[in-house]
C-alpha cells in the first residue's frame, strides 16, 4: 500500500513517488529455487529487470500479442481484490460520504484492505480460485509462523 495520493495523479508519477523501482532494484527477488521474479505493471511504466509491461506497437509478433493477451487477463485479478474490499466495506466506495482532510480516508481504506486480506486467508477469494492456489493462513499472512 502506498499513499494517500491525490487521485488525479498519473500512474507514472505515483510509481516515482512510491520509490518502488528503487526498492525492486535493491532487493533480490527470487523464488526459493533461484528463479527470478518480476512485477507486471501498467503499460505506461518503464520496463526494468523486475518490472515488466505489455509490449507496445503496431507490428507485434504473435508471441508478443499472446503474452499481452495472457497478461491482460491476469491483470484483471488485481481489480477483483479492489472489488472485494468495496464489497466487504461498501462505505469505502461512497465518495460523497468520505471527506478527504476531514476524515482519515486512507486509514479507513488500509484497514479495509487488511481485513479483506484476512478474510481471504479464511475463505479464499476469486483470485485464489482463478490461480488454483491456497491463500496463506492468517499466521503466515501476519508473519507469525
Amino acid at each position: 500500500m502506498f499513499g494517500p495520493v491525490e487521485g488525479r495523479r498519473h500512474d507514472c508519477a505515483l510509481l516515482k513517488l512510491s520509490r518502488l523501482l528503487e526498492q525492486l532494484e535493491t532487493k533480490d527477488f527470487k523464488t526459493s529455487n533461484g528463479q527470478s521474479l518480476a512485477l507486471y505493471g501498467d503499460p505506461a511504466y518503464p520496463v526494468r529487470d523486475n518490472l515488466l509491461c505489455p509490449f507496445k506497437g503496431a507490428n507485434l509478433t504473435a508471441a508478443e500479442n499472446n503474452f499481452n493477451s495472457q497478461m491482460s487477463s491476469v491483470r484483471e485479478c488485481v481489480e477483483w481484490e479492489f472489488g472485494k474490499i468495496i464489497n466487504l466495506f461498501a462505505f469505502l466506495d461512497f465518495k460523497k460520504n468520505l471527506k478527504v482532510m476531514l476524515q482519515p480516508v486512507a486509514k479507513y481504506y488500509l484497514v479495509g484492505a487488511l481485513i479483506s486480506n484476512r478474510h481471504t486467508c479464511l475463505y479464499g477469494s476469486q483470485t485464489s480460485s482463478f490461480f488454483q492456489l491456497q491463500p496463506p493462513t492468517i499466521e503466515e499472512y501476519l508473519g507469525r509462523t
